[in-house]
This record gives C-alpha cells, structure tokens and sequence, in this order.
C-alpha cells in the first residue's frame, strides 16, 4: 500500500529532488513526518518560509527542480514571493503545503491560520498567479494529478502548488495515474522551421546568436552548444543569461547590454542580418534599460515550445527539437568577428589605499575558480560582476527579473546542498542581506563552505543611484557588525573578517577558503562605490522608467 504523501514523494524523487526545503507547521505535520520518513529525500529546515522559497529556487538552478514545504495561510504566503521569483524566472519549484483536515473544511471551523469565515480555498487561489498548475489532493486524484502537476512544471518550467490537507496525506492512495507523454513536436513544422532558419542563415552575411537562460533551465546547454560549434557562428550573452553556455571558449564575444555597456559588442550584434535568440527575454535589465535595437525582420527566436522567423511564427516547436535539427544541417560558416571579451581591466589600489569599485570588482573577478557557482544579488554586486569572465564550468546566477532583495543568501544555501561538490560564492550587499541572514545558520548547521562576500557601502546602493533624492532616509540601514555574524549564528570554524583597505582584502582574498572552511568576508566601501554598468542605469533611469 501506497499513502497519498508516500506517492508524491516518490514521484519527485524520481524527477530528481533529493532534498524539501521547509518550515513546520501543525497541519504540515503528516507532510513533513513522512518527508523525514523518506530514505531518499533529506528535510531541511530554514528560519522562514520565504527563505525556504529562495533556497528550493537556488536548488532548481543547479539540479533542475526544487520543492519546499508549508504550513497553510500564514506559511505558504510567506513563501508566495519567492514561489513568484521561481515563476518569473523559470524554474520548476513543487510547493507542498499541509491543509486542515477535510472534516474541518466541510464544517467550515474556525481553526486557526484562517480568515475566520470558513472559507479554505482562498489561498490556492491567490498562489493561483505564481504557479503553472495547482490541485487540492485526495486519495482518489493524488496519482493523477501528481502527474499532471509534475508534466505542467516540466513543460512550462514554473511552479507547481500541491495542497494536502492533514488527514489526506497517510491516506490510501485510491486512483491510479497514467504517466503523461513528454512534450512532442509537430515533425512537418519543424522541418519547415529549419528550413525558414537555414535559408535566412544562407542570405545573411553576419550573424550572432543571443542564448537565454531558459535553454538552461530547460537543459539544453549541450544542444545550444552544439548548434553554435556546428554553425561558427559567434554569441553574446544578455545580463540575466550570463554564462549559459561557458564564456572560455573563443565564440563568446562578450555580453550585450544594449547602449549602456560594450559598444564594440553592441555595435556587432545590432550590425548583424539575422540574430538567433534561443529562449531570449526582452527585459528591462537584459536590454540595458530598453536601449537594445534588434530589428525583429532580423530575428529568429527559438522560443521554449515555437519559434519564429521574422515574420512567419512556427507553432508547436519545442526547443531541443528545433536546435537538434539545425545542429545536424546548418553549414558552417568562417568566424565573421575578432572580437573578444572585454576583461574588468587590472585591479587598482595599493595595500592601505581605500577599496573602490575599480579595486573591488576585478580583484572579485580574479578570485574565482573553475567550477564555481556563483549567486550574485540582483544589485551593485550583480551588476560589477556581469561583465566578468567567468572562469571554466564556472556559473553565474543572478535574479534579474523577478529582483526580489534578499534572494541571494538563502539561494546561495540551496545551490550548496544542491552540490556540495563545488564551490558555492556568493556576493551580497548588506542591504539585501539583512532581510535573510538567517540562512548562514543553516550553511553552517549544514556543514556547508561557501565563500561568503558581504558589501557593506552604508544603505541601499542601487536605490540611490536610481531614486531622486539618494540621500533619503529609506536608503539608510542599521550598521549590523556583519562579520561576527557568523560565530553568533552557530557557525563554528569559519574564517571571518571585515576589510576597509586593498591590502587587507588582498590578505582576505588569500586566506579565504584554506584548509577546507567556509569563509565570510565584510567588504567596507564607499556608499557610492558603484560598478559601471549601476553607473549607466542611474544616469538612463529615466529610460528604465519610462511611462
């Protein structure tokens, strides 16, 4: 016999989620028990349901899905921004939430974590925004629409919203459930969107390739790659794509951030006769705040389940299709362009000197290994590290669209039980940090090793370039002591230190990550130590906010 709880969870086990990440809660508690009951799948406690979102989101990036676990109402709502991130963003994130018994809901009680009207189904509808598919579990539908839940995230690449109410979940499950088919294309629409791509190709002379991030949410690093090698066409990425396809190799030309940043690369990609965007969004921060010009009769969009050539739209195209088929017929053409990435230049700054933007971010640059992944928080950190190249194998994650302050910590705990194998490096600002610090705990509760940099320029750095007064109160924080955070935490045996000189992040920099430990670095700037491209938003923010 198979329970009802026993059987999602098998189920996500198979599709590859080895960990739930979570908060208890009384109507969770049969959800939650059978969670920690499972052989496969590992509980891990965070300090609130939000960060519990974030870390399942830092979890999908590596391992492709994530799950955590809530109570209902006050739980699951604190966790709807962070299920909202994964939905903006792409990831397929299960969201199992612990209801009130059955009995309780067709009585209509006034039992806690409710409004107190006997209503129960109010807030699966409000996740009903943030989720790509939602059901309310019974015995007699839990295998059914555990597969149909587990097919819409896949297919969609977006949150899924399981609600089992506390009776339910050691209930015998009672209806069976046909596994549903992957997604399938229409061969004749392929065919004949390789061909509009192949002939638009033939009668370009230049041509680039933009690939976006949904290629790899989806997991199609290799097919992308292998279009790209069999064509010598070359490619530049856009802000929140960065480093989908490894930035080593001498195709990658740099990154496209429209108007604001590399004119050399702008000038190319916008020169182009046919640009091939694979999964590409047209975001305000991709776009270098709207300022891109791609003359969409020169586009091809390769877009998750169709694409589009120019004006001819092929329907019913998944993606790994389309790019396995031009992979095998595209001719290859000579590299048409000498460029080649622009490095963040050599770090300034003697030993006792103040540390600036120009000293910091190439020197952050220049730290990084092979392998690592990277989480940078979608402010100043995010923004002086997107034009750095990223070493071999190396990943950069950032939130660019969705941009909830605070995603980064608890993201960067979720990436490191994702792999404990590589190196996990986050870099945060101290504003963003200070909403969800308390996930350091459960790195360090965790044994995890990350290297952690906090930068602590004195407020909200980006707010002041982008607000009209950057000098008003709400840019202003409490002045944490945020290197003894660590110890205070419960994380024993980390290196911990705060730095206010070059010469003393050089030691820092050196001694991060010795003998095995986590580190925790408090960088001190300048409130207005600002990378380049956070320099050009402030001076095109009336662009970006263009009504």
């Amino acid at each position: 016999m198979s329970t009802v709880i026993q059987h999602v969870l098998g189920r996500l086990r198979d599709i590859g989620i080895a960990d739930i990440f979570g908060v208890p809660g009384d109507f969770a508690f049969p959800v939650q028990d059978a969670i920690v009951a499972h052989p496969g799948i590992n509980w891990l406690g965070c300090c609130n349901e939000l960060n519990a979102g974030y870390a399942a989101d830092g979890y999908a990036r590596v391992r492709g899905v994530g799950a955590l676990s809530t109570t209902y109402g006050v739980g699951e709502l604190s966790a709807i921004s962070a299920v909202g991130g994964a939905y903006a963003e792409n990831l397929p994130v299960f969201h199992l939430i612990g209801m009130p018994t059955t009995t309780a809901q067709h009585k209509r009680e006034l039992v806690h974590h409710t409004l107190g009207n006997g209503e129960f189904d109010f807030f699966a509808k409000m996740a009903d925004p943030v989720v790509c598919a939602r059901a309310i579990i019974s015995p007699q539908n839990a295998a059914y629409e555990t597969e149909r839940l587990i097919a819409q995230a896949l297919y969609h690449r977006r949150p899924a919203y399981l609600a089992i109410p506390a009776n339910v979940a050691d209930s015998e499950v009672l209806g069976s459930g046909r596994p549903l088919d992957p997604p399938r294309s229409n061969p004749d629409n392929v065919r004949n969107a390789t061909e509009a791509i192949l002939s638009a190709l033939a009668s370009a002379g230049a041509a680039c390739v933009l690939p976006g991030m949904l290629a790899k949410r989806i997991g199609l690093q290799s097919q992308v790659q292998a279009f790209v090698d069999a064509s010598g066409i070359p490619f530049a990425t856009m802000f929140g794509d960065k480093s989908v396809l490894d930035e080593q190799q001498p195709s990658f030309i740099g990154m496209y951030d429209g108007r604001l940043m590399n004119p050399d690369v702008r000038a190319y990609v916008e020169s182009c006769d046919q640009v091939v965007t694979i999964g590409t969004l047209m975001t305000d921060f991709n776009t270098g705040a709207f300022t891109a010009r791609l003359d969409p009769r020169k586009t091809i969009a390769i877009k998750h389940h169709y694409t589009r050539v120019g004006q001819q739209e092929f329907g019913d195209v998944e993606m790994g299709d389309i790019l396995g088929s031009l992979a095998s017929r595209v001719r290859r053409r000579d590299s048409q362009t000498s460029l080649r990435p622009a490095s963040l230049g050599p770090a300034t700054g003697n030993a006792g000197d103040a540390i600036t933007a120009e000293a910091l971010y190439p020197r952050w640059a220049e730290f990084l290994q092979p392998n690592d992944i990277v989480i940078a928080e979608s402010g100043t950190s995010s923004t002086g590290l997107a034009f750095a190249r990223m070493p071999k194998g190396a990943t950069f994650h950032n939130q660019s669209l969705w941009a909830a302050i605070g995603w980064a910590t608890p993201a960067a705990f979720g990436a490191s039980v994702a792999a404990p194998d590589r190196r996990v490096v986050l870099f945060t600002g101290e504003g963003s940090h200070q909403l969800t610090a308390q996930e350091i705990s459960q790195m360090g509760r965790r044994g995890l090793k990350p290297t952690v940099f906090v930068l602590n320029n004195s407020g909200y750095l980006t707010e002041r370039l982008l607000c009209r007064d950057p000098d008003i109160a709400y840019n202003d924080l409490a002045a944490w002591r945020y290197s003894e955070l660590p110890h205070a935490l419960g994380c024993d045996g980390w290196f911990t230190t705060r730095v206010t000189t070059c010469g003393e992040l050089d030691q820092a920099l050196r001694q991060a990550g010795q003998n095995g430990s986590a580190s925790y670095i408090e960088v001190v700037t300048d409130e207005y130590a600002a990378p380049p491209l956070s320099q050009k938003l402030h001076e095109n923010r009336s662009t970006l906010y263009a009504t």
